[in-house]
């Protein structure tokens, strides 16, 4: 009887570490970090009042900073709405690259007609001293609580026939994790 109780214990161990071993393995895996990725547009494009002078076509551009300025033919009033870079504010967890992509061309329209053109750009990230333009790539930082501030600024093409009013439009901008 006893050469069968010491053989019942010979099974009931080994079974017992493997159950263990299990247990430890599981228990020793790193949680990975989020991927959470979100972008919110916080301010939206604004050129601001102004009016076309002289006979012919009108070129006005706002950087990323909210600097205008009128190549030919705009005079740029201190009226409202202030004009205004977009703003977007990027929060990605694991710190990693971000491409964007945007239509460079969209157009903006007048209820009762009237088309302009803008071309989207040059775009920038906080903190950085150049200039990103359609498919670059820029880096986030490594904390979930860490926002990414991009400005986006634009250049407006004002047909010379163009009506007077509220011109509105929108465009997209694709963001990609690498």
């Amino acid at each position: 009887m006893q050469i069968a109780h010491l053989s019942n214990t010979s099974l009931k161990l080994p079974f017992f570490w493997v159950i263990y071993f299990f247990i430890v393995s599981v228990y020793a895996q790193p949680s990975l970090p989020s991927r959470a990725f979100s972008v919110q547009a916080t301010q939206s494009l604004n050129f601001g009042t102004f009016a076309l002078t002289g006979g012919g076509d009108g070129i006005l551009s706002i950087g990323t900073d909210g600097y205008r300025n009128a190549v030919q033919n705009v005079f740029l009033s201190e009226l409202s709405p202030i004009a205004q870079p977009a703003i977007f504010e990027i929060r990605l967890c694991q710190g990693r690259n971000v491409t964007i992509n945007f239509d460079t061309t969209t157009p903006l329209t007048r209820i009762g007609g009237g088309v302009m053109t803008l071309n989207i750009g040059p775009a920038k990230r906080e903190g950085i001293a150049t200039n990103l333009q359609n498919g670059d790539t820029f880096s986030t930082e490594n904390n979930c609580n860490f926002i990414t501030i991009l400005r986006v600024g634009g250049t407006l093409y004002i047909p010379s026939n163009s009506l007077p009013g509220q011109y509105t439009g929108s465009f997209e901008i694709t963001f990609n994790q690498e």
